[in-house]
């Protein structure tokens, strides 16, 4: 391995690249040709890159870099690289999803995040790892084997945006674009230290893409970012109305302020454990701290009382989501399946023995929850948690059975905070908030009422500025 360069350009914010452009200090060409060896440098470690853009990438350069010569400048992130989940379309890309049964496939038309973001001037990269089908919160995958944490390379990147999140953490480009069922953007970008975001379901617009979709009523497309007002910038862009998707909010194009300011007049409740959940020592430490921090902002702090209950990860999540992703691959073929991992195909198995009245009465309770949520948010502005029970665990694993002796689902049984919140659909995000014993990231979750998006920022802006993260980088040798 070859000792770590610093790649300064690709480590900038996507704020810092835009107004180092129109000064003329550097050009997107000079900034592509960091965040290709940066990519290419952390790939050989950490294995993020399904599909490599490097050479659609510098004519998009080149094209941004004569328009912000020339005054003409009409995208907002001329220029910008953004990395793309491999669960996206890019039309004539290779959209494998983690499937050693779609190796050979590549999409003629792209995913409607992505029409925007060609819109606006982004520079696509590259594509980057994802489990088969988004089923687990780990990147791995049959067909492109194991991603790693920039943090620490026996560690795993989270998952399943787990090449996004890492791309972003190692400095590789300020950007990225991660899908999130069960907590895939929120989880990897914990894991690796950066700030993800979970929009408000159906803001961000999915289709074109797989059909049938895996995880259909519970995948929502977002940002991955190291900086708040980068994640702002980026959810602007992508989130607009499309009518090929079903779910796509009808709402006009958002803006959103990420100035720090005081967090006076917003009442926020805390929950450590949502009323039922493990935690890790360290998670607890690092979540009680950042109750206090957000109190000195002149946020007003109360405990949410209310508990989820025991069983909603087995008579809800679990009928619905794995139903889902067995339709997604029910016109497989059993020899297609058997190059499937082993985890996958008996979430698969386990989807198919789902009784149609389990999978209805799952529906009912999922709307319960959704009505429970409506009843905390009349109360409070923002609910925060822990975003993972724990830290980044062994690489190549699908997570941990036991938490502080307790045991736990080793496929979300660790992770209790993230998927409730896709059952409800509402918006969330995770911040960096600290460090465990091992100098791994861990993160704080803020919860936001359905298109409460400007809450979430507000939050995270005033936190950023209090206790900054974006100046921490991974020490590891590319």
């Amino acid at each position: 391995m070859t000792a770590q360069r610093a790649f300064d350009l690709a480590r900038l914010p996507a704020t810092d690249l835009i107004a180092g452009y129109r000064s003329g200090r550097f050009t997107p060409v000079d900034v592509i040709e960091e965040v290709i060896a940066a990519l290419e440098a952390t790939d050989a470690v950490c294995n993020i890159v399904v599909t490599d853009m490097y050479d659609a990438a510098r004519v998009e350069a080149e094209r941004a870099a004569s328009a912000w010569a020339s005054g003409d400048v009409a995208g907002a992130l001329t220029g910008v690289p953004v990395t793309i989940k491999d669960l996206l379309f890019v039309a004539g890309v290779g959209a494998h999803a983690g499937a050693p049964t779609l190796a050979e496939f590549v999409p003629d038309q792209d995913s409607a995040a992505v029409s925007a973001l060609k819109s606006a001037g982004a520079v696509l990269t590259c594509k980057t790892t994802t489990c088969e089908s988004g089923y687990k919160l780990t990147a791995d995958s049959p067909l492109t084997g194991v991603t790693r944490n920039p943090w620490r390379l026996d560690r795993t990147s989270g998952g399943s945006s787990g090449g996004a999140a890492a791309a972003v953490a190692a400095g590789c480009g300020p950007l990225a674009i991660g899908t999130d069922a069960v907590g895939s953007i929120r989880v990897p970008s914990s894991f690796c230290g950066v700030f993800g975001l979970k929009p408000t379901f159906g803001l961000v617009p999915r289709s074109p893409s797989f059909f049938p979709p895996s995880w259909g009523s519970l995948a929502h497309t977002g940002p991955i970012g190291r900086t708040v007002a980068d994640v702002a910038l980026l959810l602007e862009v992508v989130a607009h109305y499309d009518k090929r998707d079903a779910v796509s909010l009808p709402v006009g194009k958002r803006q959103f302020d990420a100035t720090p300011k005081s967090l006076d007049g917003l009442r926020i409740a805390a929950s450590l454990d949502f009323g039922f959940a493990a935690v890790a020592p360290s998670v607890r430490d690092a979540f009680t701290a950042v109750t206090h921090v957000l109190a000195d902002l002149d946020a007003e702090i109360v405990e949410l009382k209310t508990s989820l209950g025991t069983r909603l990860l087995e008579d809800v999540l679990q009928p619905i989501g794995f139903t889902e992703q067995a339709a997604a691959v029910m016109y497989r073929e059993a020899p297609e399946l058997a190059m499937s991992d082993i985890e996958f195909r008996s979430v698969v198995a386990k989807g198919q023995t789902v009784r149609g009245v389990d999978y209805v009465d799952a529906l009912h309770k999922r709307a319960q929850l959704r009505g429970r949520f409506l009843d905390m948010f009349r109360s409070v502005d923002a609910i925060i948690t822990p975003t993972v029970a724990v830290a980044a665990f062994a690489a190549g694993t699908i997570g941990v059975e036991t938490i502080e002796g307790q045991r736990v689902d080793a496929h979300l049984g660790w992770s209790p905070f993230s998927w409730p919140i896709n059952l409800a659909g509402l918006p969330a995000a995770t911040v960096p908030c600290g460090f465990d014993m091992d100098g791994m990231p861990i993160g704080f979750q803020i919860i936001a009422p359905w298109l409460g998006e400007s809450t979430i920022f507000r939050i995270a802006a005033a936190f950023e500025q209090a206790r900054p993260w974006a100046g921490h980088w991974p020490s590891f040798e590319r």
